[in-house]
C-alpha cells in the first residue's frame, strides 16, 4: 500500500503543471472504461460532462476525470486528456468512431501568483494531455499538478491522497485537490481539523490540541477574494458498484470534506466529489457493504484533505501564503 489512490487496482494519476503560470492538472486515467458518479455541494462550481454521470443516463462509464487548476479556463484540461486517450484508441463506440468521455472540475486559483497573461488560448488543454501521458501509479503531493495554485484561508493547499482496505478486502482511495474558503487547520495552531482519522502520521502527527477554545471555532474564510475556493476530489473503489451505488458513495465520502474543512460547502466553493468503481471484487451484501465502503470513503477523503496542505510548498511569488511546514515544523509554532 503506498496510502495513494493508486492503491485502487484499475487507474492511474498524472501531473502536469508550469511554475511560472503557477497553476496546472491532474488526469486520472481508468486501465478500463468505469463506472462513475458525481456528488455537487458547493455553491459555485466549475465541471465538465457532469451531468452524464447520473445513473439513468445512457453512457454510464468513463476513461479519465481531469481536475484542473484555471478556473473554467482549467476545463480545457479534459479535452486535453482526450486527445491523448483517442491516440490510445480509447473511447465510447458509435460505429466506427470514438468518443473518450472525460468529465472534469476545476479550482479558482487565478489570483494565486504566477503569470496568467497566456495569450488567446489558455494552456490548460496541453497541461491535461501532457498529465494523461504521465499517469502512474505514483505521483507526487503537495504542490503539483492542478494543487501548484491551491490554497486554504492561512496556507498553501494541494493535491492530498490516501486509502485504506474494508474487513472484506475492497480498497478506496481518494485524490484531493485543496483550495477552500476555509482552514483544514484548527485556529491558529498547528492542528489538523481531521486529526481523529490520521493513520501513522501521515501529516505530522499532532492530534488536536490539548482544548478547545471559543477562538478555535472562529469562521475564517478567504474574505478579501472569497472566489479563491473550490476543493475537487476523486473517491475509487476497486469493489463492482452500479451508477446508484456509485453515487451513494460520492454523497457518503462528501462527509469527509466537512471533517477536515471548516466551513465547507459554501456559496463560493464549488466542492465536487466524483466516485468511481473499477470493478474488481464483488460487494458481499449490497446495503451492509456499501455502507461500510462510503464510512471508510469519508475517512481517506478527510486524510487526504490534510495531506494536501500537509505536502504543499509555498510558491516563490510575492505576498505567497506560507507552507504547513514552514509555519509549523520551520516557524514560530516549531
Amino acid at each position: 500500500m503506498r496510502n495513494l489512490i493508486t492503491d485502487v487496482a484499475g487507474l492511474k494519476v498524472g501531473h502536469a503543471d508550469d511554475a511560472v503560470l503557477g497553476s496546472g492538472s491532474t488526469v486520472i486515467i481508468f486501465d478500463e472504461p468505469t463506472i462513475a458518479s458525481v456528488d455537487l455541494r458547493g455553491g459555485g462550481p466549475g465541471t465538465r460532462e457532469t451531468e452524464l454521470l447520473a445513473a439513468e443516463t445512457t453512457v454510464e462509464q468513463v476513461d479519465a476525470i481531469t481536475l484542473s487548476g484555471g478556473s473554467a479556463f482549467g476545463l480545457d484540461a479534459a479535452s486535453g486528456a482526450q486527445a491523448w486517450l483517442r491516440e490510445q484508441g480509447r473511447g465510447f463506440a458509435i460505429g466506427p468512431a470514438r468518443v473518450p468521455i472525460v468529465p472534469g472540475a476545476i479550482v479558482f486559483d487565478l489570483l494565486a501568483g504566477g503569470n496568467k497573461d497566456w495569450g488567446r488560448f489558455s494552456p490548460y488543454r496541453e497541461l491535461g494531455y501532457r498529465a494523461a501521458s504521465a499517469a502512474s501509479d505514483t505521483f507526487a503531493l503537495g504542490s503539483a499538478g492542478a494543487g501548484m495554485g491551491a490554497t486554504v484561508v492561512n496556507l498553501k493547499g494541494g493535491v492530498g491522497s490516501a486509502s485504506a482496505t474494508t474487513d472484506e478486502g475492497h480498497t478506496v482511495g481518494a485524490l484531493v485537490i485543496v483550495n477552500a474558503v476555509g482552514s483544514v487547520t484548527i485556529g491558529d495552531g498547528p492542528y489538523f481539523w481531521a486529526a481523529p482519522f490520521e493513520r501513522d502520521n501521515e501529516f505530522g502527527g499532532r492530534g488536536w490540541p490539548k482544548q478547545f477554545t471559543p477562538d478555535d471555532l472562529v469562521i475564517r474564510t478567504k474574505g478579501g477574494a472569497p472566489r479563491q475556493a473550490t476543493t475537487i476530489a476523486l473517491v475509487a473503489t476497486d469493489a463492482v458498484l452500479t451508477s446508484a451505488q456509485a453515487n451513494r458513495l460520492a454523497v457518503m465520502a462528501q462527509t469527509g470534506c466537512a471533517r477536515a474543512i471548516y466551513p465547507v460547502h459554501t456559496p463560493l466553493d464549488g466542492d465536487v466529489v466524483f466516485a468511481a468503481a473499477t470493478g474488481r471484487k464483488p460487494l458481499a451484501d449490497p446495503l451492509m457493504s456499501l455502507t461500510t465502503l462510503g464510512a471508510l470513503a469519508a475517512n481517506v477523503l478527510a486524510r487526504a484533505i490534510a495531506r494536501g496542505v500537509y505536502e504543499a510548498k509555498a510558491l516563490p511569488f510575492d505576498n505567497a501564503l506560507p507552507s504547513w511546514r514552514d509555519t509549523f515544523e520551520r516557524g514560530k509554532f516549531a
